[in-house]
């Protein structure tokens, strides 16, 4: 199968890669890239667990044809540490109990992490729906709405 390169800029790091047209960005992290913490659910965009940011915005990576990434900027899970220290919002995450098995909270993380790029103190009504493409079977999601509505009361948001 022909390939096509791409550059991304990926937690602050550039990258070159060759892909096939119908690889998704979610198998270029995880398998060309090594970055784990992005999971992988459904594949079909329905639980969340492999969203990260591109361009800003909270993206499902498994629907993301890799292609369709070219030239964009991603983070990732593993870019929200900053001088091997936890963000704020990983920190509230683990205050407020909100981290059980674990597999949802990358995505629920990064889908936090736009919210609060846009709006520094949301609502509980605003968490919510923030976080409504992520599913999660162990929390019953109270502790992950506290945790992302502390940071947001005290304006940690990057």
């Amino acid at each position: 199968m022909k390939t096509i390169k791409i550059q991304l800029l990926v937690n602050n790091n550039e990258y070159e890669v060759s892909v096939s047209p119908n690889e998704t960005l979610l198998d270029i992290l995880r398998e060309r890239l090594g970055l784990t913490g992005t999971k992988r659910g459904c594949e079909i965009g329905e639980c969340g667990a492999c969203t990260v940011v591109m361009n800003g915005e909270a993206v499902n990576s498994c629907l993301i044809l890799a292609p369709q990434a070219d030239g964009s900027k991603i983070m990732t899970v593993e870019g929200l540490m900053r001088n091997g220290e936890y963000h704020p919002l990983q920190q509230s995450f683990l205050n407020h109990d909100a981290v059980h098995c674990g597999f949802c909270t990358p995505g629920m993380l990064m889908s936090a992490y736009v919210l609060l790029q846009q709006k520094q103190n949301p609502t509980e009504t605003g968490i919510k729906q923030a976080i409504a493409g992520n599913l999660c079977r162990c929390t019953g999601y109270q502790q992950i709405v506290e945790a992302i509505g502390d940071v947001g009361k005290k304006g940690e948001t990057d």
